[in-house]
C-alpha cells in the first residue's frame, strides 16, 4: 500500500513539474515573440518620427524640434493640400482647352491665344479608292500651291486620312506614300492598321492626330465619295464661332437592327431599348465638332465606347455632354437643298 501510495506521488510530482516546464517554455516564446513585435513597432515609429522631425525642420528652419501631435497634422494636411493644388490646377488647364472655361476667363489669365485655322478636314480615305481621291483633286479639293493659299488666306487644311498595311512596307504602303510626294495631301495614321469594321477608330484617330498638329475653330469629317462646296462649308462654319462646345451636321436616327444577317447589325442592339432606336446623331458622310469635342476625344480616347458604325459611335461621345447639337439641313448630301454643302458622288 505504502509502495504504490509513495509511487503515485512520485509519479504526480513527476508529471506537475513536466508541464510547468512546457509552461514555462511556451511563456518565454510568447515573451519573446511579444518583445521582437513591440521592438518593430517602436522601430517604425521612431522613423516616422524621425521623417516628420525632418519635414517639420525644413519647413521652419529650426534644429531639432520637438514634433506634436499638432504639428503632425499640419503636415499631413499640408501635403494634402499640395496635392489637390496640383490636381485643380491640371483640371484647370485641361478645362481651358476643352472650351469649358470662359474665353473672358482665359483672356485675364494670359492663355488664350487667338486661333490661325478656321477648319481642318479629313478627307477618310483607304487603299484601293485612288480613283476616288483624283476625282475629288479635280473637282474641289486644291492641289499644289493652291493648297497652301487655301490654308494661309482662308484658314481652311484639307487631308486625305489613311492608315497603314497589316503588312508594313507592302505594295499597299508604297503607293501611298508615292502618292504623297508628288500631292503632299495626306495624314497617314501610323498607328492604325487598314481593315474593315475599323471606321470609328480611324475616324477617332483622325480627331485626335489634327487637334494635336493644328490649332483650328473646327474639325471635319468627310468621305471620300462626295463633292463639298469649301465656300459654303466656311461661311455655315463662321456661323458657329460663338459656341464653344458644337457638333454639326446632317442630324438622323434609325433602326438598330439585332440580327447578325443585316448588312447593318449592331452587336450591342440591346442597349437601345425595346424601341431598337439610335439616338439623334450626324450622318457619317460629313459633319463638323468644334476645337474643345476634338480635345475631349485626344483626352478621353482609351475609354470612349466604339459601337458598330462609326457615325453612331461620333455621336455617343457626346450624349453626356453640354454640347450643341446643330441639324444643318446643309450637310445632308443625299437631298439638294439651296446653297448645299455637299452631293453624293
Amino acid at each position: 500500500m505504502n509502495s504504490r501510495g509513495s509511487s503515485n506521488r512520485l509519479s504526480s510530482s513527476s508529471s506537475s513539474g513536466f508541464g510547468s516546464r512546457v509552461s514555462f517554455l511556451m511563456f518565454s516564446m510568447f515573451a519573446t515573440m511579444a518583445y521582437f513585435y513591440i521592438a518593430g513597432q517602436l522601430w517604425q515609429d521612431a522613423e516616422n518620427r524621425a521623417y516628420l522631425v525632418s519635414e517639420l525642420d525644413s519647413r521652419t528652419g529650426q534644429g531639432n524640434s520637438a514634433v506634436s501631435v499638432d504639428d503632425t497634422l499640419k503636415i499631413i494636411a499640408c501635403r494634402e493640400q499640395q496635392k489637390r493644388l496640383a490636381t485643380l490646377q491640371m483640371e484647370l488647364g485641361k478645362a481651358r482647352q476643352e472650351g469649358f472655361v470662359s474665353k473672358h476667363l482665359s483672356e485675364i489669365s494670359g492663355t488664350h491665344t487667338k486661333k490661325k485655322l478656321l477648319a481642318v478636314i479629313g478627307i477618310i480615305t483607304r487603299f484601293g479608292h485612288k480613283n476616288n481621291r483624283d476625282a475629288i483633286r479635280k473637282a474641289w479639293m486644291p492641289s499644289g500651291e493652291a493648297l497652301k493659299k487655301l490654308e494661309d488666306q482662308r484658314g481652311i487644311i484639307i487631308q486625305f486620312v489613311i492608315g497603314r498595311s497589316a503588312n508594313r512596307g507592302d505594295s499597299l504602303d508604297r503607293d501611298i506614300y508615292n502618292e504623297n510626294r508628288l500631292t503632299n495631301d495626306f495624314i497617314i495614321l501610323n498607328d492604325h492598321v487598314e481593315a474593315s469594321g475599323e471606321q470609328t477608330r480611324k475616324t477617332k484617330l483622325f480627331f485626335i492626330h489634327a487637334v494635336d498638329h493644328w490649332d483650328a475653330e473646327f474639325f471635319v469629317k468627310v468621305n471620300d465619295d462626295l463633292y463639298v462646296n469649301i465656300d459654303v462649308l466656311g461661311a455655315v462654319l463662321t456661323t458657329h464661332l460663338d459656341k464653344p462646345r458644337v457638333y454639326i451636321g446632317c442630324m438622323k436616327a434609325g433602326e438598330v437592327f439585332s440580327q447578325q444577317t443585316d448588312k447593318w447589325y449592331e452587336p450591342d442592339w440591346w442597349k437601345f431599348g425595346d424601341g431598337k432606336s439610335y439616338f439623334r446623331h450626324a450622318s457619317g458622310e460629313i459633319y463638323a465638332i468644334s476645337q474643345s469635342l476634338a480635345h475631349f476625344i485626344s483626352i478621353n480616347r482609351s475609354i470612349l465606347r466604339s459601337y458598330a458604325h462609326d457615325d453612331v459611335s461620333t455621336g455617343s461621345w457626346f450624349i453626356g455632354l453640354d454640347v450643341k447639337h446643330v441639324d444643318e439641313g446643309k450637310f445632308c448630301c443625299s437631298s439638294w437643298v439651296t446653297g448645299a454643302i455637299c452631293a453624293a458622288a
